[in-house]
């Protein structure tokens, strides 16, 4: 059999993995992990991101530290992008079609274990929200899943095409890539230190510069955010607190839940492992203290504040201080609190003491006066000050505390059998046409770039076939919507489209991206046209002829014709599910 490298796609799943390059759906990255950094590399590729260098919100950018850096373009992608994970953008599929298509050469039993949509749970917090609820899937039989696609960032753009929509979008994948890529580009931060990070329901990526930093879909997470007790850091913990790691990716490789063998250097694996599990655990001071307590609300009830007013002592319970939190600039921690204190109404304060609350000043002594004591040991001298609450409120808040200040992610176990691969090295110093010539000079040697171009859907670079493969069999949201049209009249609706692709050059976008941003090429729209002719009889006989400009269709003896702003001569045979490409 030929390597990778130089792909036999005769063999069933060189052929699926090098197809699923261009649909990049969730299940294909999870079958297949070195899919997942390529969409990175593709990235970068762009002329679109290197775009981005020009704008003026990054001027001068390189000169600036590493917070503001990822500030600067947090806040470029908050404004150009949404998050997006309607279930009609891309489709539905089924568990029995997706299945079909791996069970050949993967344990589908192995799969219920780490992919929600076929089985896995979780911990109690995914049992708790029901999965196919969560997700609007309830109202369809247990068979049907998303087909939920990552986007490359032309793809993204693209989606300001769609009614209604004033911005481009992405789901999870697509917005950790594009920060990825972003990072490296505009940033100028070096790839070596980016990690992309599945679980079964997100992705997520773990930067190792500083004291680390997350990103979670459009925002992101420094190790003080994570800690500061908002709904915002709840949301962006959820994954690691709940779910299991199921793909680590980097540039130097990967590691997967389930596979034996990984390609990840080994040495970064175990840096990225210890800077994680750094950046998740947190000494118990004063402030964390009062970040979990607006993290746990039921716990806030147990204390009050003992403050001085005009000379004598004044009390008040710590809940009513949250609740001024929410019209003030000011907020409960200990450097605004005496400001936030003067705007508390004075009827809102007690000249006694509350009975039954702890006073917040006596826990803050204890913790101001616990470097280097043990969580136990502060659980023990906060009993001495808990006044009449029990000792089992005091254990179960400690828990809760426990579990907010150190969360033990549950990462692939690092006892694999680490495979030396080639490192493509990409500097934050190359020019893009430097990048790409590095990533054609080594395919020979490196699949992560054969891959990447596969991603970046060079077809001047790259064999078709695979490409024609995911045109012709997975593009479900185009079915959905034209299964009641003639193919007289999804022609006309092709023909009366833009004749704009979403990809520059020749690069050539997929069916259903040119059904949901209602522009395309000649080239582009007669594989759509082929889809839906073969989805509605399977044994149908097609060619396609690309000659410069000019594409022509032939099925039972009708002729479609198209117009190509792409440079390509083709010949393309589709009998079914037999292709051929000249």
């Amino acid at each position: 059999m030929q390597s990778d490298l130089n792909p036999l796609f005769s063999n069933k799943k060189t052929l699926e993995k090098y197809s699923s390059a261009f649909t990049l759906s969730d299940m294909e990255i999870f079958i297949f992990p070195e899919l997942f950094y390529p969409l990175v590399i593709a990235n970068i590729m762009s002329p679109v991101l290197w775009k981005w260098r020009d704008d003026p919100w990054f001027k001068g950018i390189e000169k600036k530290n590493f917070n503001s850096k990822a500030n600067r373009i947090k806040q470029y992608i908050i404004q150009n992008y949404i998050f997006n994970l309607d279930l009609s953008t891309w489709g539905l599929t089924s568990k029995t079609n997706e299945i079909a298509r791996f069970s050949d050469f993967f344990d589908i039993e192995l799969l219920k274990q780490s992919n929600a949509l076929f089985g896995y749970e979780g911990d109690k917090y995914y049992f708790d929200i029901d999965i196919r609820k969560h997700f609007g899937l309830d109202k369809y039989n247990s068979d049907i899943i998303p087909y939920w696609k990552t986007e490359t960032i032309e793809a993204m753009n693209a989606f300001k095409h769609k009614e209604k929509n004033s911005t481009g979008a992405g789901e999870c994948v697509s917005l950790s890539a594009l920060y990825a890529s972003a990072l490296f580009v505009v940033g100028r931060i070096p790839l070596e230190k980016i990690f992309l990070i599945a679980t079964p329901l997100h992705s997520q990526n773990f930067v190792t510069e500083k004291e680390g930093l997350i990103t979670n879909n459009r925002r992101i997470v420094t190790k003080n955010m994570w800690y500061n007790g908002t709904s915002f850091s709840e949301k962006a913990r959820r994954a690691l607190e709940n779910e299991k790691v199921t793909i680590v990716a980097h540039i130097t490789g990967y590691i997967h839940v389930l596979y034996n063998d990984a390609t990840i250097n080994k040495s970064s694996y175990n840096l990225f492992s210890q800077k994680l599990t750094e950046f998740l655990k947190s000494e118990l001071t004063s402030l964390v203290f009062i970040n979990f307590l607006r993290f746990k609300s039921k716990y806030k009830t147990l204390f009050q504040y003992r403050c001085e007013c005009s000379g004598k002592n004044r009390y008040i319970s710590l809940e009513k201080m949250f609740e001024y939190e929410h019209t003030s600039k000011y907020n409960v921690s200990a450097d605004t609190r005496a400001s936030l204190v003067k705007e508390i109404e004075g009827d809102e304060f007690h000249l006694s003491p509350i009975l039954g609350k702890i006073f917040l000043n006596d826990i803050e002594n204890v913790l101001d006066n616990s470097a280097g004591k043990s969580l136990e040991a502060i659980r023990n001298e906060v009993n001495i000050s808990r006044g009449t609450v029990s000792e089992d409120v005091i254990t179960e808040m400690f828990n809760d505390i426990h579990d907010f200040i150190i969360t033990d992610p549950c990462l692939p176990d690092s006892g694999k059998d680490y495979k030396e691969t080639y490192t493509l090295c990409l500097s934050t110093f190359d020019s893009r046409e430097t990048i790409i010539e590095k990533i054609n000079n080594s395919i020979d040697k490196s699949e992560l770039s054969l891959l990447s171009l596969y991603v970046y859907r060079d077809m001047d670079k790259i064999d078709w076939l695979p490409f024609i493969k995911a045109a012709i069999e997975r593009n479900p949201v185009c079915f959905n919507d034209l299964n009641e049209k003639s193919t007289d009249e999804v022609y006309k609706l092709l023909i009366n489209m833009s004749n704009d692709s979403v990809y520059d050059n020749n690069r050539l976008a997929l069916p259903d991206e040119i059904w949901n941003f209602k522009r395309g090429d000649g080239i582009e729209k007669a594989l759509l046209l082929s889809d839906i002719i073969v989805q509605r009889e399977n044994s149908a006989g097609i060619e396609i002829i690309i000659d410069r400009e000019k594409v022509s269709l032939e099925s039972a003896g009708s002729v479609f014709q198209f117009t190509s702003h792409k440079n390509f001569r083709k010949r393309i045979s589709i009998r079914g599910k037999e292709i051929s490409v000249e």
